[in-house]
């Protein structure tokens, strides 16, 4: 009477090193849980990104198929790891606000904004509003932006 169910796609988020994909957590038991090959992933990811700076944190949305084969998209790192590389701090403040724990230059703002306007998430948006929400991003943790 019930008819079989196809299973649908399955989406897996994580933030991966560039080149620095391994089987180990998080992408090993992230994958294995879903009968996917991690190994088969992390050759694939190291080999796409090692035009990148080694460590550098990207988020990449991987999609499962039902036949348990896979495609990833790797975006461009967080915006806050532009911003503490680029006021060359370590660690955003611990009270943001009260606190000021690095500066960076509007050019740097805008050089950001440029970097993140390829994702494909950000395409549509002008240069001005993405420029706009990164100093949002930029007082949340505490870098101060100097005109």
């Amino acid at each position: 009477m019930s008819k079989k169910t196809q299973a649908a796609e399955v989406l897996v988020k994580l933030l991966i090193g560039a080149g620095k994909a391994s089987p180990s957590p998080p992408v090993g038991p992230a994958l294995g849980a879903r009968g996917v090959k991690s190994m088969d992933f992390c050759k694939q990811f190291n080999d796409k990104t090692k035009h990148i700076v080694t460590d550098t944190p990207l988020p990449t949305v991987i999609t499962i198929k039902p036949d348990r084969t896979f495609t990833f998209v790797v975006k461009s790192p967080p915006t806050t790891y532009f911003l503490k590389k680029a006021a060359g701090i370590t660690k955003g403040a611990q009270t943001p606000g009260t606190e000021v724990a690095g500066t960076v230059s509007l050019k740097h703002v805008y050089e950001i904004a440029k970097i993140k306007q390829q994702d494909l998430n950000l395409k549509h948006l002008s240069l001005e509003s993405i420029t706009s929400s990164i100093i949002g991003v930029a007082k949340s943790v505490g870098i101060q932006v100097v005109h």
